[in-house]
């Protein structure tokens, strides 16, 4: 049996993210220093003309050939990073070439699966590939590619999301966590996770590893909800409930609540519950607690509660995150 070819495109265009371009081929790479027999994988950098493409960070790339000569062959897999523009107020927000989103609309049509880096889900979704889907994208241009496409399920916590055979990726490294997946995809979680020790990393974060930490979301614009985030970091254990938070804040239950929707975009048991998560998958990685005690330590106070827990926010289970993420 002769091996499999796997073509991997990667779409050029000027002021494109250059990790996002040089990320994924270094994990193709680096599979086949694991492998005995050939991947197949032959990555080709795409691009208008065969001029060199200037990066986001002044880096010059020489393309390998043009959009018209891939498309005359098959592609097995289509990777489209991304390219962004900050306006005079520090805002940041995608740009996409309508010339790239044809060229990309066109080989989506002779590619096996589509892949987006970080904000190349905007192209992705220009080009008319994510309609119905559900698709992720860095967190700072989430809202953007929900405004501009309604009919897309925009989830901006995953590091990546596979719906059918198009995936998006978020933010610049997650560009290594999607690769892997595509490489676990066509070759096994063993090889894969064998490609992420190559590359130094801790681990190869499932698809539900979220983008965000709960201490990392930007600061209230309130000091009584920034003191109520305090307080409930300190007291995980207790039963924080919506009474007892209110009676702390000196607020009313309804008030309260509404004031964690406006300022925080979740209701407080969403928050208290994302804040125990993070403080159980902080003790799976850094200790060797029974999960009896982090459940009882975080607020769980039962394995069950934990289990559905991480299921509900990660997609997986806290024995499994421990597999995967375990500091040594």
């Amino acid at each position: 049996m002769g091996v499999i070819e796997r073509r991997v495109v990667v779409v050029l265009f000027d002021r494109v993210d250059l990790l996002d371009v040089t990320g994924p081929p270094e994990v193709f790479s680096l599979l086949q220093r694991e492998m005995d027999e050939p991947t197949g994988y032959q990555v080709v950098l795409a691009a208008e003309t065969m001029d060199p493409v200037t990066t986001s960070a002044g880096v010059r790339v020489l393309p390998d050939a043009t959009f018209e000569e891939v498309a005359a062959r098959s592609i097995d897999t289509l990777v489209v990073p991304g390219a962004v523009e900050t306006d005079a107020h520090g805002r940041v927000r995608a740009v996409c070439d309508p010339a790239v989103v044809g060229w990309v609309r066109t080989l989506a049509g002779k590619t096996r699966r589509v892949a987006s880096v970080c904000v190349g889900a905007h192209i992705l979704a220009d080009a008319g590939l994510l309609e119905g889907r559900r698709a992720t994208t860095h967190w700072s241009t989430a809202q953007q590619l929900a405004a501009d496409h309604p009919s897309i399920e925009v989830d901006a916590d995953p590091i990546f999301i596979r719906d059918g055979d198009v995936w998006t990726g978020a933010g610049l490294t997650a560009c290594l966590d999607l690769s892997l997946a595509l490489v676990a995809d066509d070759f096994g979680e063993a090889l894969a996770l064998r490609v992420a020790r190559q590359l130094v990393m801790f681990l190869k974060r499932p698809s539900g590893q979220s983008q965000f930490s709960v201490s990392l979301e930007p600061i209230s614009t309130t000091r009584r909800i920034d003191d109520l985030r305090h307080h409930i970091a300190r007291n995980l254990a207790a039963p924080l409930t919506v009474p007892a938070l209110a009676e702390y804040a000196h607020v009313s239950e309804r008030q309260l609540t509404r004031v964690f929707k406006s300022e925080l975009g979740m209701t407080p048991a969403a928050y208290i519950e994302s804040a125990r998560v993070e403080a159980a998958r902080n003790r799976l990685e850094t200790t060797d607690d029974t999960l009896d005690r982090i459940a009882s330590t975080c607020g769980f106070n039962t394995t069950d509660t934990l289990t559905r827990a991480f299921r509900r926010q990660l997609n997986t289970t806290p024995m499994e995150y421990r597999r995967r993420f375990r500091l040594t």
